[in-house]
């Protein structure tokens, strides 16, 4: 049982490929943030500019808002990449600037895998950490999660 051991412990890790070096078309990544989840495809487009297709709107469909929009554009405002792609997001869950951010960790991810480069300033910036943060749970006697009733003295 322990000789098991030792064999998975020899096992590396190993490193997310190149979109070219794979023979897959795209690169796919998750993002996540409070309850909801972002599945990001990149695919890569020479003839546009960077697209997003979102639960099949276009992001200015979806993200109707320009604070909404810039924090899923942020990524590819930050490190400004040379390859032009075209992203489809399948996102769920949350409100909408839960998904915003959701989108944006997954985008960071993507960028992060390409280039070294990237993956410094990302995480420089902070979108490549997963916000963990979610809405406390009720306990039971209170009102919210930590709200209770006024106490009296008397």
């Amino acid at each position: 049982m322990t000789k098991e051991i030792k064999e998975v412990k020899k096992i590396t890790k190993i490193s997310k490929p190149n979109l070219e070096q794979t023979k897959k078309k795209f690169l796919q990544e998750i993002g996540r943030r409070k309850t909801s989840v972002a599945i990001v495809r990149a695919t890569e487009n020479i003839k546009a500019k960077n697209e997003f297709t979102i639960n099949d709107l276009k992001l200015e469909d979806y993200f109707k808002t320009d604070k909404l929009q810039n924090t899923v554009r942020s990524p590819l405002l930050k490190i400004k990449p040379k390859e032009k792609f075209s992203f489809s997001v399948k996102v769920k869950g949350g409100g909408t600037s839960s998904q915003a951010e959701a989108v944006r960790h997954g985008l960071s991810r993507i960028l992060s895998i390409l280039n070294e480069e990237y993956k410094k300033k990302l995480k420089k910036a902070g979108f490549l950490k997963r916000d963990s943060r979610a809405k406390e749970r009720r306990k039971f006697g209170l009102k919210k999660a930590r709200k209770a009733a006024q106490w009296s003295k008397r």
